[in-house]
């Protein structure tokens, strides 16, 4: 499988068989599947079960989380959540935690 990049750098091609299929679509694309939920944006990647999306928080992606028929995750915290927003708020809090404890931990070191 060949990868081209085309004019914008975070869209990528994957060419099959001369049928390029767009994948890692922005979420500014207008194919791009969208979620809004207060305070972010998923952006549906792949997959049948669990889906996957990337979720963004303003302009910047902060980690992905997947739809299975039951429930939600982010694969970070491993708790199940009923819905895609728990999922995401409880993927930017373990980011929030994981950026103080490294910034900590720099500051320990020096």
């Amino acid at each position: 499988m060949a990868y081209t990049t085309e004019t914008t750098p975070s869209l990528q091609v994957a060419e099959l068989d001369d049928s390029p299929e767009k994948i890692f679509l922005p979420p500014t694309d207008p194919n791009a599947e969208i979620i809004e939920i207060p305070g972010y944006t998923l952006v549906y990647l792949n997959g049948a079960c669990p889906r996957t999306y990337r979720v963004y928080k303003a302009h910047s992606m902060i980690g992905v989380i997947f739809q299975y028929i039951t429930h939600w995750s982010n694969a970070m915290d491993q708790i199940r959540y009923a819905q895609a927003e728990e999922a995401a708020v409880g993927l930017d809090d373990f980011m929030k935690v994981a950026k103080k404890s490294r910034v900590t931990d720099k500051a320990i070191a020096a």
